[in-house]
């Protein structure tokens, strides 16, 4: 199967809402294995549906995985809107 080494950061290209989520580490043990659905996105924080129940995450504090990808992304790294995120990055490669 064919494989582009650029599509590895593929998730930080791409919006996040519809995908789902998964928190992978935070310093609230509370947050570590929370999934659910992206629903929306802020400069700060994402909101994610999980069982039926909007809950906000700040990006902040949490580092995550988007969708089925293994790349773990530091929320710290993404403190901007999405619209700016996915057009620097494409315009930076």
């Amino acid at each position: 199967m064919w494989r582009c080494d650029k599509m590895v950061s593929a998730p930080l290209n791409q919006p996040w809402i519809g995908r789902g989520i998964v928190v992978t580490s935070s310093p609230d043990a509370a947050l570590i294995g929370r999934t659910g659905l992206v629903v929306d996105e802020t400069r700060e924080t994402i909101t994610v549906l999980e069982n039926d129940r909007e809950v906000i995450f700040g990006k902040n504090s949490i580092e995550f995985k988007i969708g089925d990808s293994d790349v773990i992304i530091d929320g710290k790294l993404v403190r901007q809107r999405s619209e700016d995120r996915i057009y620097r990055n494409k315009r930076s490669e």
